[in-house]
């Protein structure tokens, strides 16, 4: 059985150099629709009957939608950001450990502070734990695969985890998914949430990922490839990779349930 994980800390602690956050200019940025997939991708054989075949519905939010209720960190427990060990019953999870951190950030690429951040993913073999998921990797009994972070004053969120693994699905006779990590960040309210997925930088899977290659404007899928951070790594123990979330804007990052814009 391997020895217990360390306490997990702030990955800037690691750092040689003092952390200083990018701010923006301050401008307003106009959404870039052009950035998002077609909801029809035949390549994507999911799309083709989850799709709409007619034009979509605006309709604005309720007052109750809005507001309230809100997070705070009375509501998150000391380990739900470490996935090391807020699932471990007799050791560590299999895996290569890693930590994933960054900041969640508005048009200006000022932070968004209390925003609560969730994160889910399958195991190092790529198996989720989920009664669905029946792919022949095993299950590790030490691994949930689920927590959440709320960020700090500056948007600044970190946790620890294992590098989850790629996993076949049945799109074509051997269609599979990168490494990715789900995240979603919740607004001010339970109706304000937005989902996307991290990807991991070098991955050969992402260009000939299907539901990855819908996606028209390469730089809006380089917004979902965390680059290593090597800085950010705690030296025998974990490496890092750094995954800013940008809620809007030319900058915004790909959200799969805002694909027409956020």
């Amino acid at each position: 059985m391997n020895a217990q994980a360390p306490a997990l800390r702030d990955p800037r602690l690691n750092r040689p150099e003092p952390f200083t956050p990018p701010l923006g200019d301050g401008g307003f940025f106009q959404r870039d629709r052009s950035i998002h997939p077609p909801a029809h991708a035949p390549g994507y054989k999911s799309s083709v009957l989850r799709s709409p075949r007619q034009s979509l519905l605006s309709i604005e939010n309720s007052v109750s939608e809005i507001t309230g209720p809100v997070f705070g960190h009375n509501d998150l427990g000391p380990l739900d950001n470490d996935l090391i060990r807020n699932y471990a019953k007799d050791g560590d999870p299999v895996g290569e450990r890693i930590i994933v951190h960054g900041r969640v950030l508005d048009e200006t690429g000022r932070g968004v502070p209390n925003t609560l951040v969730e994160f889910w993913q399958a195991n190092a073999g790529g198996r989720y734990r989920h009664k669905k998921d029946t792919y022949l990797a095993p299950i590790d009994p030490n691994f949930g695969g689920c927590g959440r972070a709320l960020t700090d004053d500056t948007g600044y969120y970190y946790f620890r985890t294992v590098k989850p693994g790629p996993y076949p699905w049945r799109n074509f006779v051997n269609s599979w998914r990168p490494a990715h990590i789900h995240f979603s960040v919740f607004g001010s309210g339970f109706a304000q949430r937005l989902i996307t997925q991290m990807y991991f930088e070098g991955d050969p899977l992402i260009p000939v990922c299907p539901i990855l290659t819908t996606i028209p404007d390469k730089d809006a899928l380089d917004r979902l490839v965390a680059p290593l951070d090597l800085n950010a790594s705690t030296p025998f123990d974990s490496l890092a990779y750094r995954f800013d979330i940008v809620l809007r804007g030319q900058r915004s990052t790909y959200f799969e349930n805002r694909t027409a814009g956020n």
